[in-house]
């Protein structure tokens, strides 16, 4: 009779899910999304969902900067790890909203 192998877990089995920029736009036109994407895809893969956009280049009365910060504060709960710029952009969107 064979033996039932012993349930394995592993810390890699689990899937990070990270929220990170995703760039898009023409050449030396940057445009980035904001999304929420498993670590383990690459940058311009699928992504689990679209949470906002950056754009550093935008001029006069065009929005640099638009994030669903319900959104973002939702997947962080579930332990979403955001990178560094989108950190950064979080915290500069917060700081924008509430003055």
């Amino acid at each position: 009779m064979p033996r039932a192998r012993p349930e394995r877990t592993f810390e890699s089995d689990k899937t990070m899910v990270t929220i990170r920029l995703t760039r898009r736009g023409a050449r030396n036109q940057p445009f980035y999304h904001v999304v929420v994407t498993d670590s383990r895809k690459r940058q311009g893969g699928s992504s689990l969902e679209s949470v906002g956009f950056f754009n550093p280049i935008a001029g006069r009365g065009e929005t640099k900067l638009k994030l669903d910060l319900p959104r973002i504060d939702y997947w962080v709960g579930q332990g979403a790890q955001p990178s560094e710029r989108v950190r950064s952009l979080v915290a500069s969107y917060r700081k924008q909203a509430t003055a």
